[in-house]
């Protein structure tokens, strides 16, 4: 690869970097970034490949951890998210894992908001446990109780921010200045949200993950994850654990990814416009008893919302009202009466998916813990896409329909 010259030079806005930023050209002068699909790299001579390997010259040793095209997706979320680093995964799980292996160690304790995506509480309680590290989790808008379950082992807090599915806020000040009183590593998930529409480091926050599989690329087309955080923290912590352990981005799925960050601030303004008008029509209907999105009013955490984040984001959900069918099989009709929203749990597609937290993203949770959660059977999830907002009100307006007759 020739040096980086796409680069932009001086302060730059998002928009400029989100296309420009990370992109390197090889001999050929490519334009768009090219895809360097190779598992290994030449060197000039043994001499070179002994300093490559023992880290003493910079550039690329074996794609399982340096790859030019990963790079270059790194690079430009980094840029971003305005993070000092950032290596990239197979998927967002693999984020939270590598993050988890690269902090933690027997006897230590996680903190985790009750609140976040079932699989998340499936490996914190059912694998990181295996390893003597005990995990609590409290309730993510108290700060009171992040405080209240910190113990001289504490060394790792997460969130998710807005959680799935209810769309809860953690006050990221508060949640970084605990972390940091306490010793440990304050870790936010700001899949839901992107660098488009909120930048935890901004609130002090130490590491940040992305399930790149939804918004990042936008269409639903492959997985991939990231971590960011300090140099210090990616290349000699991080680094390590994702060279040995090899939960890697495969550099086709970073070249699409590249390509979805091009357009992900046009994409989260037009997602998030649509989210706030179908939310403000759902709150109206009848067959509905109550929206959770952090654009609405009715939301208990609007304010804290605003000052976070640019826009409420993209996904939103609501409860049916409970008439004569039980909640479960009251939602599940309306969600099989839709006509042109996929039943997917994706997000972060196009494409507008509708599914039910508690038997997909949730369901393999105990049912103690999907009621601390606060998920419902009554309760439904939208991840809104492109589509013309008055045709998603249409084929809502029907289903619920179903729902009442």
């Amino acid at each position: 690869m020739s040096e980086r010259i796409d680069e932009p030079h001086g302060p730059s806005d998002f928009a400029t970097r989100a296309v420009r930023s990370g992109t390197q050209r090889s001999q050929f002068n490519e334009h768009s970034e090219a895809l360097f699909l190779t598992s290994s790299f030449v060197f000039d001579n043994a001499a070179q490949a002994a300093a490559r390997f023992s880290g003493a010259e910079a550039g690329n040793v074996y794609s399982r951890f340096t790859n030019p095209t990963v790079t270059m997706f790194e690079q430009r979320l980094a840029s971003l998210e305005g993070a000092e680093d950032c290596l990239a995964t197979a998927s967002g799980m693999a984020a939270i894992m590598a993050t988890a292996l690269a902090t933690l160690r027997a006897g230590d304790h996680v903190i985790c908001a009750a609140n976040v995506f079932g699989a998340t509480i499936q490996l914190f309680s059912n694998v990181l446990s295996r390893f003597g590290i005990a995990v609590s989790y409290v309730d993510a808008t108290s700060v009171d109780a992040w405080r209240a379950a910190a113990t001289a082992h504490t060394r790792l807090l997460y969130c998710e921010t807005p959680s799935n599915p209810l769309m809860e806020i953690v006050d990221l000040h508060q949640f970084g200045r605990i972390a940091r009183e306490i010793g440990a590593v304050s870790v936010v998930d700001n899949c839901f949200c992107t660098p488009a529409l909120q930048r935890p480091f901004e609130f002090g926050i130490n590491v940040v993950i992305h399930s790149a599989t939804k918004y990042l690329d936008g269409q639903g087309r492959v997985l991939g994850g990231a971590v960011l955080g300090s140099k210090a923290f990616i290349r000699d912590q991080l680094l390590p654990v994702l060279r040995s352990s090899g939960p890697s981005l495969s550099p086709f799925n970073a070249w699409v990814l590249l390509k979805g960050l091009e357009t992900l601030a046009i994409r989260m303004r037009a997602q998030s416009d649509s989210a706030q008008a179908l939310a403000e029509w759902l709150e109206r209907r009848p067959e509905v008893a109550r929206v959770y999105y952090p654009g609405l009013e009715s939301h208990s955490q609007t304010a804290l919302a605003r000052k976070q984040q640019s826009q409420s984001g993209a996904v939103l959900a609501f409860e049916v009202k409970v008439q004569a069918s039980p909640p479960r099989a009251q939602a599940w009709r309306v969600i099989d009466s839709v006509r042109m929203m996929s039943i997917t749990a994706n997000l972060g597609d196009t494409r507008s998916t509708i599914t039910h937290p508690a038997t997909t993203t949730h369901g393999r949770l105990a049912a103690e813990d999907r009621a601390r959660a606060g998920i419902s059977e009554a309760l439904i999830r939208i991840a809104v896409g492109l589509e013309s907002v008055t045709d998603l009100k249409r084929d809502l307006a029907q289903a619920l329909a179903c729902c009442s007759s």
